[in-house]
């Protein structure tokens, strides 16, 4: 049991459950938003994960899908770095040219939930090993 609530020697074990939720949370944040394409796939792929975490892994690891969140939100920061406004690239036979938003907001946000969720599952784990352990 002590592999699946973070503490002592399988203390590491907490994070890895951690980050499976961290996956499930960035999967289900492209599935948002995707919706109108593939996002549907994404979403139920990440609900079938989330059931299979919460029957076998501990409960305190669900905020890694706090932290997958910001994972879709790099991505769209990443998408917009030419932005704000519209941005020309070469090609073959000419210009492409596409209008991209400020990647600013998508960077800040996604910081703030990856931190988010690495500080909250931190807490939890150093706030489990100070509780004392019942024996029985």
């Amino acid at each position: 049991m002590s592999g699946m609530s973070g503490e002592g020697p399988g203390r590491t074990a907490g994070w890895g459950w951690f980050l499976a939720w961290l996956l499930v949370g960035a999967c289900g944040g492209i599935g948002l938003a995707a919706l109108l394409t593939v996002g549907a796939a994404f979403l139920v792929l990440a609900a079938v994960a989330a059931v299979l975490l919460l029957r076998t892994g501990p409960r305190r690891a669900v905020v890694g899908a706090v932290s997958g969140l910001a994972l879709p939100l790099f991505y769209l920061a990443y998408l917009n770095r030419g932005g704000p406004g519209e941005v020309c690239h070469t090609v073959t036979g000419g210009q492409s040219c596409t209008e991209e938003y400020t990647p600013v907001p998508f960077l800040v946000a996604g910081a703030l939930l990856l931190a988010a969720g690495f500080v909250i599952h931190a807490m939890a784990g150093r706030h489990g090993r100070t509780d004392p352990v019942p024996r029985g």
